[in-house]
């Protein structure tokens, strides 16, 4: 089956077989989560290979899903939300070439443990989390079945796991989740210890790649790139950690494979953030951010989605990139610049 999210080692990964090499776990009637499923109702295993898909939110990016559907291998595609319909069953189903799409409605902590949600999301070829409240997600999922399902099909059975929005916020190593609600940039940068500033790392859905990467969606408004700056300097102040970013714009997405080649299909940009070098001059509660570092804090690479998704980034090296070009973001005294 197919999971999708609408996302840590740094380790490549190869294609397997599922069929040869997991054992697969029998669903013995449909989950209680269950709010509806097209196609053949009987689980079938196929040769996928894993992948991560970061879709910034909107318009669903065809090309992404496709990506996605291919990885399956043609499978089993479940879809995962805290609350709306099943829409995305049908468009999945007609876009591409796959078994079956379920969607699950987990809006509990015991529908998260239930058995047979676990055994339908790790029977799934890939996997998609929608939109929604991130906080949900975290407050319904983490540290149960469903967070153990999910790291088992991305690092045992190989599966490729996408996510929109909210679905996307939660697939980074380190994450923003909003358990006090959203925070704007003026807010963040004016005060990097916000109450509603929260952020968790590293206890959650175990990406390839994306260890001390922190995601952020619907890009295009340029209220997000403040916020996230200084999401990385409360990750350098607090922890120590040299983080990284993944900022997907709407109807735009990221997809990254085994090799940690970050294609991005849409009609938007995606941006890959990178701490510079030394972290905060001044990052303290109730105190505008300074991050100055001679307008170097924090090097972006900016890539346009296409159609064809010949544009890309490595994230195995993160200096390595086609069809994008290199900015810088700081902050002085509180106001985000960008630099060239």
């Amino acid at each position: 089956m197919v999971l999708f999210f609408g996302i840590i080692s740094c380790e490549n990964e190869e294609t397997t077989s599922s069929a040869e090499t997991t054992q697969v776990m029998p669903a013995k009637k449909r989950a209680s989560a269950s709010i509806g499923i097209v196609g053949d109702p009987d689980d079938i295993a196929t040769q996928t290979s894993g992948g991560t898909m970061l879709m910034g939110g909107s318009t669903d990016v065809d090309e992404a899903m496709l990506w996605m559907i291919d990885k399956s291998g043609g499978g089993d595609i479940v879809v995962l939300r805290s609350a709306g319909t099943d829409a995305y069953n049908q468009y999945l189903f007609d876009l591409g070439n796959v078994n079956s799409v379920e969607t699950l409605l987990i809006d509990s902590r015991d529908k998260a443990n239930d058995p047979n949600v676990e055994a339908t999301i790790r029977n799934a070829e890939a996997v998609f989390i929608a939109g929604g409240d991130q906080y949900n997600y975290i407050q319904y999922w983490k540290d149960t079945k469903v967070e153990n399902a999910l790291n088992y099909l991305r690092n045992t059975k190989k599966v490729v796991i996408g996510g929109t929005s909210a679905g996307c916020a939660i697939l980074g190593g380190i994450y923003f989740d909003a358990a006090n609600g959203t925070i704007r940039s003026e807010e963040a940068l004016q005060n990097p210890y916000h109450k509603n500033l929260t952020l968790q790392k590293h206890n959650f859905i175990d990406n390839p790649f994306l260890r001390n990467v922190i995601t952020d969606t619907h890009y295009d408004n340029p209220d997000r790139r403040g916020r996230h700056i200084t999401f990385l300097a409360r990750v350098n102040k607090d922890w120590d950690i040299r983080g990284k970013g993944i900022g997907v714009d709407e109807k735009t997405a990221v997809c990254i494979d085994d090799n940690g080649k970050a294609i991005v299909f849409g009609i938007g940009y995606a941006f890959f953030l990178n701490q510079y070098f030394y972290g905060p001059e001044r990052c303290q509660p109730k105190r505008s951010l300074d991050w100055y570092r001679n307008r170097r804090a924090v090097e972006v690479y900016k890539v346009p989605g296409t159609t064809s998704g010949e544009n890309h980034f490595s994230l195995e090296t993160w200096n390595n990139g086609s069809g994008g070009g290199w900015q810088y973001y700081y902050a002085d005294r509180g106001r985000l610049k960008i630099s060239y």
